[in-house]
């Protein structure tokens, strides 16, 4: 941050419902000149059958920048995540000292 910037910190609201957050289990992602939009849904995909079923619990759209910045941030998001993974099956160190 260059020293003429200040840091900035969102103070953002929302009611318990929307806290709750919906389920989705499959995403689409179009986009025309000017915005991106992310659709997401819960389908069924136990049914075999040739049309899948399905209902749209939100759709999100936003500004190639902010795109953008949902890019950078689900990347960053992932790679911690698979790190966390990664580590969770390696075996504890024996005969480690206790510091406690």
């Amino acid at each position: 941050m260059d020293s003429g910037e200040r840091e900035r910190h969102f103070n953002l609201h929302t009611t318990p419902e929307v806290m709750a957050g919906v389920y989705a289990n499959f995403a689409t992602v179009s986009h025309s000149d000017y915005e991106f939009t992310l659709t997401f849904s819960r389908v069924d995909h136990e049914v075999d059958e040739d049309e899948v079923p399905g209902v749209v619990v939100t759709r999100v759209s936003m500004s190639p920048q902010a795109m953008r910045e949902l890019m950078d941030a689900m990347d960053d998001n992932w790679s911690k995540w698979r790190t966390t993974e990664g580590i969770k099956g390696l075996p504890e160190i024996k005969d480690r000292p206790d510091f406690s």
